[in-house]
C-alpha cells in the first residue's frame, strides 16, 4: 500500500460514498478504510445475535465479502453504513438457522458444537477486558431475548437514531421504541451502573481489528485473480 493510501486510512477524510466510488473504480486498497470504520459496529450487532465472540468475528468478514461482491448494486438510496450493517445481519441470521442456536439450552450442548469459549480458552485480549463488571454487563445483555439485544446494541451501544436502528431490522420505529424499552427494564438498575457506560463494552479494536481487515482484504485479491474491481464491479 502506497504512503497516499496510508494517509487516507490514517485520516479517514473520504465519506463512505467516496471510497465506494473509488473502490468501484478499482482502488480495492481503500476499502480498508470501510473495515476499520465499521468493524466495531458490525460484530457488536453480529455478536448481539450470535452470542459468540468467534462466530460473530466469522460472520463480519462474510460481510464484508458480500458486500464487495455485490458493491456495484448499492445504489445510495440508504446509508452506505446502514445498507453495510444489513448485510451483517442477514449473514448473521442465516448462521443462526444453520446451527439452530435457539435450540441450544446448555453451556455442554454450545462446548459440544465448538460455539463456546471456556474461561480458560480465551484470548489474552479477553483476559484484560476491563474487569468483571463489564464480564457481567455482557451477560445481562446475552440473557435478553434476541430481538430486544439488537435493538439494544444499535440504539445504546452503537449509537444509532430510531430511523436508523428501525431500516437496519427492518422493523418499525415504533418496535425500535417498545424493545427498548423493554431491553432496558429486563436489564437490572444495579447491574446496569455498576458497569459503567456500555460503550466500552464488546470492544473489536486492535489486533482483533487487523485480524479481519488481513483476511477480508486476502480474500478478496484471491477472487478477483487479477481482474480489476473497475472491471467487475462496474455500474449498469
Amino acid at each position: 500500500m502506497d504512503g497516499g493510501v496510508r494517509s487516507e486510512i490514517k485520516h479517514a477524510t473520504l465519506t463512505d460514498d467516496e471510497v465506494v466510488r473509488r473502490v468501484l473504480g478499482g482502488d480495492i486498497a481503500l476499502l480498508e478504510i470501510i473495515m476499520r470504520r465499521y468493524n466495531q459496529r458490525l460484530f457488536r450487532v453480529v455478536r448481539s445475535i450470535l452470542k459468540d465472540d468467534s462466530q460473530a468475528e466469522d460472520i463480519v468478514q462474510e460481510a464484508y465479502v458480500r458486500a464487495y461482491e455485490h458493491l456495484s448494486q448499492f445504489e445510495g438510496r440508504a446509508k452506505f453504513s446502514t445498507w453495510l450493517t444489513k448485510i451483517a445481519i442477514y449473514e448473521a441470521y442465516a448462521r443462526l438457522r444453520r446451527f439452530d442456536y435457539q435450540n441450544v439450552d446448555s453451556i455442554s450442548e454450545l462446548e459440544d458444537q465448538g460455539l463456546y469459549m471456556k474461561s480458560n480458552e480465551r484470548d489474552p485480549e479477553r483476559q484484560t477486558f476491563d474487569g468483571e463488571i463489564k464480564l457481567l454487563l455482557e451477560r445481562a445483555f446475552d440473557a435478553l431475548p434476541s430481538d430486544y439485544r439488537s435493538v439494544f446494541m444499535l440504539r445504546e451501544i452503537e449509537g444509532l437514531s430510531t430511523a436508523e436502528t428501525a431500516e437496519c431490522l427492518e422493523i418499525s420505529e415504533e418496535n425500535v421504541k417498545t424493545r427498548l424499552h423493554r431491553a432496558r427494564e429486563l436489564l437490572q438498575r444495579e447491574l446496569y451502573s455498576a458497569a459503567g457506560a456500555p460503550r466500552t463494552a464488546f470492544q473489536f479494536l486492535g489486533a482483533r481489528c487487523d485480524r479481519v481487515v488481513a483476511r477480508v482484504m486476502a480474500r478478496i485479491q484471491e477472487s478477483d485473480s487479477g481482474s480489476s474491481a473497475g472491471r467487475k464491479f462496474s455500474r449498469d
